[in-house]
This record gives structure tokens, sequence and C-alpha cells, in this order.
């Protein structure tokens, strides 16, 4: 109950206490002309009382968890607080005190005699506390003492909740007391800012944020929140109530906001200043450290396998289909595009086939013994750029580069051991978004440069001439190489020598229709994709035409590639059956000693180094993965496993190398993608999310999926590369999307007046942010110089460096809250129910 007392004056002008209003849930009024209660009413409060209230509470007196158990106590207390932090006077402090008190020898509880000169009111409020079913108040205490020089207020929660003698007319327990009190000449409007201030007790959120706030901010912060739903209505005459009727539908949408759940327990976030709910305990923090071996993994394991019986059944489930169908595609794309780019890198020792039958049984494996198997295991840029590296230093030293990678993985191994044992996954929590992007960008430029360096050689290797060659047209395959023998006669020795050299002619029209091919396939799927965020054709049509959306773009090439007979364009090699892309340089088991010749005993140990490399590279994508995908926004109740993971996914990246085949990481747009599929949307005008169908089946099928593509060869050779390469071009691209320094690169060729609505340009200034913005580009330029030179292996080294150079530039070159505003974490989950917002729009790691 929440009471509201006012100080009156009665014929002998003496002043008493006078409640003068009260809170059940509604407010009622007290008229002390007819001395009795109004009826039950809407409390309706002046924006400057809460305004006023909130400047208040910032600079005034806040005792929490007070262990007084006497209002003459707590009444000392308060005053003494006071005059400790100079709200008030020394001198003031008895009077003061004296007016607090109320007089006990007065029999009317109602009219309780003060001293002359006062204008006291006092209001009170009862709250029901759901887990105790007991009933609580609120004490509210305003009015006007002319000895004081300002207004000045205290706010009180009490330990415990206490019944207080002479308080409120009923002995209720009491938890809240608050004391408005200051000179009658004044802008402060007392009896409006208390009325407020019991309105806020009465408010259930705002209570609960009160019983549990731990500072004056989580106060102030729990009075914007009420302050955000709350309605003003504007200074304009009404004409009649139906003008009103309007406000209680807004009313509803923002209660609505506001109560996310039915039963709701509070949680104040003071650095975002809004409340936030969950229906039950805390969710477990997985990157917390226990101190023990393992204790991280062994944590990953008991929270996700209790729920490993729900993880199949919940795959019995329409949504989870499409999703297979959608993220088969998605997974087979990249895979066969970056096994026919591995292939070029590292001259046939692994390809395609060794990369579809890695993310096949690494997937399957990976589904059934995961913490978190939505994610999407892969092939990756940085990883690709390892590889190229890799492969080069191995070839300029005369090393087998596929018996070198058995011993990077057997490091490997001991590496992950090591890092998981001790709970090295928290580093995470150092991975700003500085380096996240830097990253993204460099991966993102990868992707867009690789696409155009291969049809800058396809029109190398078929320039646009006047004249070509006549083709045989009689023949099953016109462009087939020519092959031309020449026979050598040495009179001298009469030995003939035939030299076989096979001739690549250029073919019209190849080189334009590669590009048509590329560009094609590249348009139509981000024109499919922006189509599924339009307007266009029921939801469901559109969303379902834009998820296919790469399929269907590779789907239209080859039809169009397959009607033009007359125009040679490169196809997808893909080997028949389960044969390696190299079967005269090795086979599917790798002798760790050496194939050719023997392996040097001190390379076994030196390959420590590039193992190294690789482990940062699939730890920064895995772990980084495992954030986007695990956001609390995204409402998923299973959990995720850093630790275990990790562990996973290194151990059989390093084993596998025996087998010849590449390591995987987390892919992070693929992993994204699979779980927006997988996401369940309310219904609406504004879809929120509901929940995520947590589940294995559909990352089991997917990859098994992809392990039988192999056997697909007759349909997989029909694809053009061209196409393929437009894929990748249109995976570069999107990628791009959401990544703030790509938004503030394009800003520092934009007006000031155009600048977007974020806090890293409204909070900071235009040449600050550009130096920020200047600082990663040269950051990129450096990892891309890295990345280019002989020197590429060293690429994770670099990238690590811009860790502490985003902690050296805090507190010397950008202040705290400009590294807040421009270094934030603030990405927000978006789904394509948003229009013009995409799932690309949340990855900072690009696949």
């Amino acid at each position: 109950m929440e009471r509201f007392r006012e100080e009156m004056k009665d014929q002998k002008q003496e002043a008493y206490w006078q409640e003068t209003g009260r809170w059940g849930g509604y407010e009622e009024s007290f008229d002390p002309q007819a001395g009795v209660w109004a009826s039950s009413n809407i409390s309706y409060l002046t924006f400057k009382s809460l305004i006023q209230l909130r400047r208040t509470l910032n600079t005034g007196v806040t005792i929490f968890d007070c262990e007084e158990r006497t209002l003459a106590s707590i009444a000392e207390k308060m005053v003494n607080e006071m005059v400790n932090k100079k709200e008030i006077r020394p001198g003031d402090r008895e009077g003061l005190l004296n007016s607090l008190l109320p007089n006990q020898s007065q029999s009317d509880p109602e009219r309780q005699a003060l001293s002359d000169g006062l204008d006291l009111q006092k209001f009170s409020v009862k709250e029901r506390r759901e887990e105790s079913d007991r009933v609580e108040a609120s004490m509210v205490l305003v009015g006007a003492l002319d000895f004081l020089e300002r207004p000045t207020v205290v706010f009180v929660r009490l330990k415990e909740a206490t019944v207080l003698d002479s308080a409120l007319e009923t002995p209720l327990p009491v938890r809240f007391v608050f004391v408005l009190v200051g000179p009658s000449k004044s802008d402060m409007d007392y009896h409006e800012t208390g009325r407020a201030m019991a309105a806020l007790m009465a408010d259930k959120v705002f209570n609960q944020a009160a019983l549990q706030a731990k500072s004056t901010r989580e106060l102030t912060d729990a009075v914007v929140d009420f302050m955000d739903c709350s309605i003003v209505i504007p200074p304009t005459e009404i004409q009649n109530e139906a003008m009103l009727s309007s406000i209680i539908s807004f009313q509803k949408k923002l209660l609505q906001e506001r109560f996310r759940s039915s039963e709701p327990s509070v949680h104040l976030d003071s650095k975002t200043r809004k409340v936030s709910f969950s229906s039950g305990t805390p969710p477990e923090d997985p990157l917390s450290r226990t101190g023990r071996p393992f204790g991280g993994m062994i944590k990953d394991i008991k929270r996700r396998y209790q729920y490993y019986k729900s993880d199949i059944t919940d795959a019995l489930n329409a949504q989870v289909l499409a999703a297979i169908i959608f993220i088969y595609f998605a997974a087979l794309s990249p895979a066969v595009t970056f096994g026919g780019l591995l292939a070029d890198k590292v001259d046939n020792m692994m390809g395609v086939p060794e990369l579809l039958i890695s993310t096949s049984i690494q997937g399957i494996i990976f589904c059934f013994v995961a913490a978190q198997p939505v994610l999407v295991i892969g092939f990756s840029g940085p990883l690709l750029v390892f590889e190229e590296a890799f492969f080069a230093f191995c070839k300029s030293q005369g090393i087998e580069y596929i018996v070198g990678r058995v011993w990077v993985g057997v490091w490997l191994v001991i590496i992950v051991v090591i890092i998981v044992a001790f709970e090295g996954s928290f580093l995470v929590r150092f991975i700003s978004r500085f380096t996240q992007e830097i990253f993204s960008i460099l991966i993102s430029l990868i992707f867009i440069y690789e696409t155009f360096a291969k049809l800058g050689r396809t029109f190398k290797a078929h320039p646009l001439i006047l004249n070509y060659d006549h083709l045989n047209t009689t023949i099953e395959n016109p462009w087939h190489p020519r092959v031309e023998e020449t026979v050598i006669y040495d009179n001298a020795t009469g030995n003939t020598t035939i030299i076989v050299n096979t001739i690549k002619p250029p073919y019209p029209n190849t080189a334009l229709l590669s590009m048509c091919l590329m560009f094609g396939c590249f348009f139509i799927a981000f024109f499919l994709r922006q189509f599924k965020n339009g307007t266009f054709l029921p939801g469901k049509v559109r969303r379902l035409i834009g998820d296919f959306g790469v399929p269907i773009s590779i789907f239209l090439m080859v039809v169009l590639d397959y009607n033009i007979e007359d125009t040679y364009t490169q196809k997808l090699v893909v080997p028949k059956g389960l044969m390696v892309s190299n079967p005269a340089k090795r086979g599917w088991i790798i002798n760790p000693f050496g194939e050719h010749q023997t392996f040097p005993v001190w390379l076994m140990f030196a390959c420590c180094v590039p193992a190294v490399l690789v482990f940062i590279l699939i730890f920064l994508e895995s772990q980084i993965t495992t954030l986007i995908v695990s956001k609390p926004e995204r409402k998923m109740v299973k959990g995720s496993g850093f630790h275990f993971d990790l562990l996973v996914l290194v151990g059989m990246g390093g084993l596998s190398a025996i087998f010849g085949v590449p390591w995987l990481s987390a892919a992070t747009v693929r992993s994204v993608t699979h779980a927006n599929a997988l996401t369940v949307m309310s219904k609406g005008p504004k879809p929120v999310i509901e929940k995520v169908i947590e589940q294995r089946i559909s990352g089991i099928v997917v990859a098994l999926l992809v392990g039988l593509s192999i056997l697909m060869e007759p349909i997989l050779k029909m694809i053009p590369m061209s196409a393929l390469f437009g894929i990748f071009l249109y995976m570069g691209v999107t990628s791009l999307n959401g990544i703030q320094l790509w938004d503030r690169i394009l800003l520092l060729f934009i007006p000031k007046k155009y600048h977007p609505d974020e806090p890293y340009a409204t909070r900071v200034s235009t040449g600050r942010m550009h130096l920020f913005t200047a600082i990663q580009v040269v950051c990129l330029a450096i990892l891309w110089i890295v990345k280019s030179s002989p020197v590429s292996l060293a690429l994770p080294f670099i990238l690590i460096l811009t860790i502490p150079l985003r902690m050296c530039m805090t507190g010397h070159l950008f202040t705290e809250l400009e590294m807040k505003c421009l270094d934030a974490d603030d990405a927000k989950v978006t789904f394509e129910e948003e229009p013009g917002q995409d799932v690309y729009c949340e990855s900072q790691m690009p696949l």
C-alpha cells in the first residue's frame, strides 16, 4: 500500500500530517473537506514531475538494505546521511528530524500534529510479493520546510520489511521510505512529484527493480524505463472522452513490449538503461572459468547432453526439412568452389573430392557429439590463404607438403588439448569488434579479388582476337585440347625423340560468356536476396524464393550454358567415385615419415609453428561464430560449447590430416543462415523471435548429402566454374553488409548531414571517427601486404597484434566514451521479416 500524506492546518493553525493518497494497484485520493476517500482511478502524472523526480534522485541520498527497525531510527539515519552528503546544513538537522517524526500523543492517526510552518504530505503504496504472497508497503513523504535551502530527497530500502508504529493507518510491513522536502519558494511541485514517486512504487516492474538495485544509477535507470513506457498527452483541448480511446490500444502495445513473459523477473542492466526480463535464473556464462583442468569442457557436456533426446525429437518438424534443403545448397556451393580454388593453389594435392569427404565425415561427427550442433562447419577463406602459403613454403624448401600437414595436425591436437585443459576459450573476450571487422573485410576482399583474378585468367587464356582456329565440330568434344607430336631424329645416334605438346587454343566467346555467367549468377542471387525483403508476393512465397536464391541462380546459369552449345566454358572437375585429386602423388592414407622421400625429424618438431597459426585461425572463426549464433536475442535455451566444440573441431582436423583432407572451422555465414532457417517467429505486424528449433538432425543430414554429392559427378560436371565464381563474388559482397568498418569507410565519401543516426556518427566527432577508420584501414592494408608476400604464414600473428593495438588506443588516442561508440559490440540480430534487413547484416565474420 502506497500512502501519501501532506501537512494541513486546522482552525488553531496547527500543522498535522494528512494522508492524501494511497495506491493499492490504482490511486485513491482523500478529500479533507468531506473526510472521505474517492473511488479508485488510474494515476495521471505530469511530465515535469517525472523529470524533477529523476533529477533529484541523481543528486539525493540513497540507502540500501537499511537494518533499522523503527521509524525514529530510520529518520535519524536519513538525516545523518543528508548532513554527511551536505544535502542539508548541520543546523537544520534537528528541525528536519522533528518534522519527520509523528507526534505520538495524537490519537487520530490521520491527524498527527507537527510544528507550525510546515506543509507535509504522505502517500502509501501496497505491493504484494508474488514469491511469498506477502503484502508490503512503501511510504512517500513530501512537502515544504521553509528553513531548508534547497529541495532534497532520501530513498531508503529496508533490509527486512518492518511494521513501523504510527506510520500507516493499517499495520503493514514497510519496505521503502521516500522523503522529498525543500523550501516552499522553489520550482519543485512537491505534491505532483510525490504522486509520481508513489505511482512508481505502485508499478510492479519499478518496485522489483528498486528491490534489486545496488546503486543510485540502477534506481534512476528504472525511472527512465518507467518514463519510456509512459504516454504524454500534448497540451491540446480534448473535446470528449471518445478521443482518448486510441490511447488504450497504444498503451497495450507498450505493455506487451515491457512484459515479455507472464511471470517476469526483472534484471536491471545499467549499461543499456533498460529493464530486461527473464522467466528463471540468469543464464550461466559459458566462458566463465572453473579453475579446474577441463572444467569448461565438462560444463559444456553436462549443460548440453541433458537435452540429447530432445535434440532428436525436436527435428520432427517441417521447418527443419526446409532448412535441410536450403543449407545443403548453401554448404555445397562453397565446398565445391573452395575445392576448385584449393586444387589450383596446391597443385591438385587436395581438391573437390577431399573437401567434400572432409566436410561430410567431420560434419556428421561434429553434429552427433557437439555442444552446439547448429554450427555448420566447412572450409573458409583464411584456411585457403594458409594452405596456399604453406604449400608455397614447402615447395620452396623441397618439403613434401602433404606429409608436412600430417605433423601440423599432430601439433594441432596437442595445442587444442592444452588450451581446453586450461579453459583458454575465455580469451575470446579480448577479441573486440576492432579486430573482428578488420579480419572480416580482409576475407571479403579475398573473395572479391579471387573472383576477378579468375575472370582475368579466363580473358588471358581466351583473349578477344579477330581470328580463331577453326573447330572440328564432327568430333564428340570439339573443345578437347589439341595434341601435337614433334618427332626429332638424331642422325648421329639413330635415336628418335617424340615431343608431345598439349595445346589449349583460345576459343571464341569463351571469356565473354564466362563473364556473363559470373555476373548473371551474382546479380540473380543478389536480386533474390533483396526480393526476399521486399513487399511483392506473400511473405512465405517471397521468403521461399529468397532462401533458394543461390541454387536458383546456379540452375539458371547451368541451363543457359547448356543451351549455348557452340561456346566453350570451363566446367567443374569432379573425379568419379572415391578417388583422390592426384592419385599419381598421393593416396587416402599419408605416410607421416614421407611419401616419396624421408621427412626430416627436425621438421616434425618445426611444424608446431604453422600448427599455432592454423589453430589461431580456427579459434578466431569458430569462437566468434559461436558468439554470434548464441546471442541472447535468439532465445536459445540448450546452451553452447565454446570449450568442447573447439576440442572436437580442432581434434578432428588434426587427425584428418593423416588422410590428406582439409581441416575445417565453423563457417560464420553458413551457421548464421542455419540458425535463422530454424528460427520460429511470432505472428503479428512486428514479428519477434519465439524460439530456435535446436536439434542435431538437420546438420547431420546436410553433411551426409554433401558427402553423397561426390557420387553426383554427372550432374556436378555440368556446372560452369564461372557461375560458381559468381556465387563467390556474391558471398564476398554480401559479407560486407553489416560490418561497421565498411559503413564508416563509405562515410568518408558522404557529407556529414547524411550520416546515420548511430552512436559512432552522432556521439563522436567526424574527424575522430575518420581517424579510427583510417587506423583500421592501415591495419587492413598491412594484413593484405603480408598475405600477398612470401611471409604470408605470419598472417595470424599480425592479426593478433591488433588486439594490443586496440587496448593501447583506449585512453591514449581515444577516450573511453569514443571507444564505446566506435568499438561496441552493438550488432542487432535481424531477420528477413524486417524490410531491408537480412541475415548477413549481423555476421562480422564472412563464411
